[in-house]
């Protein structure tokens, strides 16, 4: 076969490898990667960051217009790390939730939540044969009256979870193993030190 590994088994994301992989989601997470921006989120005590690389494509661009930081409500706030289409369809969803949310019980959503039905709604993705897995990696911040600040992380897998820091992007890995040494010595983190 000339195709080499994949031999078709990428032509829908229903279809398993017999090693028994998805590689519709293994490209997207490899154009997380591609996209040349590396994420950081960091969580301490009593705040969260979120920081990310802004790398305009082209010089007729209007600097001030590339971003991939959005506010999702007044108390949450997201880097979306991928592909910028994904990106805003996927920050759409997350308003939406929040706002039915909202309106249903009558107070904020909580950053564990809207995680959750994000990463819930990226699972159908990899159900049906009509759809792709978003090229997105989200990670969202915000402080909850109970818990405090809240940092997580969703990818096209679906899968979520809550952080003290986590990376995305083109440089993660060695992100990952700067923040994992800072971390090792300070196990709290004050506000000037988030």
């Amino acid at each position: 076969m000339s195709r080499g590994s994949s031999a078709g088994y990428d032509r829908h994301i229903t279809i398993f490898s017999p090693e028994g992989r998805l590689y519709q989601v293994e490209y997207a997470f490899k154009a997380i990667k591609t996209s040349g921006i590396t994420s950081i989120g960091v969580r301490g005590e009593d705040s969260a960051v979120l920081v990310t690389q802004r790398k305009v494509p082209d010089k007729l661009l209007d600097p001030t217009s590339v971003t991939s930081m959005f506010r999702i409500t007044d108390f949450i706030g997201c880097v979306e790390t991928g592909m910028i289409a994904d990106a805003r369809a996927q920050v759409q969803r997350a308003r939406q939730e929040a706002a039915e949310f909202r309106y249903k019980f009558g107070y904020e959503i909580p950053v564990e939540f809207l995680s959750r039905r994000i990463a819930d709604k990226s699972q159908v993705y990899t159900q049906h044969a009509y759809m792709r897995p978003y090229g997105v990696a989200m990670m969202l911040i915000g402080i909850d009256d109970e818990h405090g600040p809240q940092l997580y992380k969703t990818d096209p897998a679906s899968y979520y979870v809550g952080y003290k820091a986590c990376t995305a992007g083109a440089q993660d890995q060695e992100a990952q193993n700067f923040l994992e040494k800072k971390l090792k010595h300070e196990k709290k983190l004050n506000f000037d030190d988030t």
